[in-house]
């Protein structure tokens, strides 16, 4: 029942505040997030590849409401591809981006994030790498699809996020699973209304599946964004029923979150890519978290609680 409070939270100010200024609030963040500096987040990176672990980096920030907050996200990430550079990563690092923090949402936003955008996939492709747009809230979806066809033209490795809670998700799924295309797929976390999205869990894993489906039978590469044993399970077998190779298709999971399946599923020849997200702008990105695991809310509301 709090999942949907929490959702709506995490774009509340004066919430925002409350939870920033209490002490509980830090160890809990410091599970979820690899650290504020890039310096932090390297190391993370390190410690996880070291293990055959992938990962996916993820400067956090998201609806900017300033063309200099756009123009720092893209500084980030520029900052960041250098890095990746630097460490020899190549194809085992890749990056996540929220078009939001690139200005989408600002006037002229289509063509402000695709301008803030296009230097980083840039700097991506030189370095070996590449990028995945990262879906935000049902508004969004038009236009990061649109600008995901523009920067394909280019840089065809650049990746996509799709949602299954989303009624027009199963559609999208069928156009993007083309060959070549790179496409992770995660049940939502954003509070979406009833009109374009469904809101029972049971509806929303039957249309994963269904979503799963299409891209296992198509030519892209598949990411199967879950932390669901079932789900995983259902994956392998499609995998395996429609022929593919564990090569073809990977499994991708959140820093913090079921770190032993994650080495459980390396050790078994998977591709598992872990999402690592850093940077001060934490507050949004925890608050999801908080929403979709009950077990962490009531650990940090008791937290909170003793310590108010």
């Amino acid at each position: 029942m709090l999942g949907p409070v929490l959702l709506a939270a995490s774009r509340s100010a004066a919430i925002r505040r409350i939870v920033s200024g209490a002490p509980v609030t830090r160890p809990m963040v410091d599970r979820f997030v690899a650290g504020e500096r890039l310096a932090e987040s390297m190391a993370a990176v390190r410690g996880l590849t070291s293990h055959g672990l992938e990962v996916t980096l993820d400067h956090l920030g998201e609806d900017v409401t300033d063309r200099s907050e756009a123009l720092r996200s893209r500084d980030a990430y520029l900052a960041l591809t250098e890095a990746l550079a630097g460490e020899g990563l190549g194809a085992r690092a890749e990056m996540s981006v929220k078009l939001s923090a690139f200005g989408q949402a600002l006037p002229g936003g289509h063509d402000v994030a695709l301008a803030h955008v296009t230097p980083v996939v840039e700097a991506a492709a030189a370095a070996g790498t590449t990028v995945t747009l990262d879906m935000e809230d049902h508004t969004t979806v038009d236009s990061t699809l649109a600008i995901l066809g523009e920067l394909r033209t280019r840089f065809p490795q650049t990746g996509a996020v799709v949602q299954s809670y989303l009624f027009r998700t199963e559609d999208d799924c069928r156009a993007l699973a083309g060959e070549g295309s790179r496409v992770r797929l995660v049940k939502g976390a954003y509070n979406e209304p009833a009109s374009v999205a469904h809101q029972d869990k049971r509806e929303v894993d039957r249309a994963f599946v269904r979503c799963l489906k299409i891209l296992m039978s198509g030519d892209g590469y598949p990411m199967v964004g879950s932390h669901d044993p079932r789900m995983v399970a259902i994956a392998q077998d499609l995998g395996h029923r429609l022929g593919r190779k564990k090569d073809e298709y990977e499994f991708q999971m959140l820093y913090g979150i079921r770190p032993a399946e994650q080495e459980r599923l390396v050790a078994e020849g998977h591709r598992m890519r872990v999402y690592v997200p850093y940077g001060t702008d934490w507050y949004g990105y925890f608050m999801r978290r908080l929403a979709e695991r009950p077990a962490n809310l009531a650990f940090f509301l008791r937290s909170l609680a003793g310590r108010g």
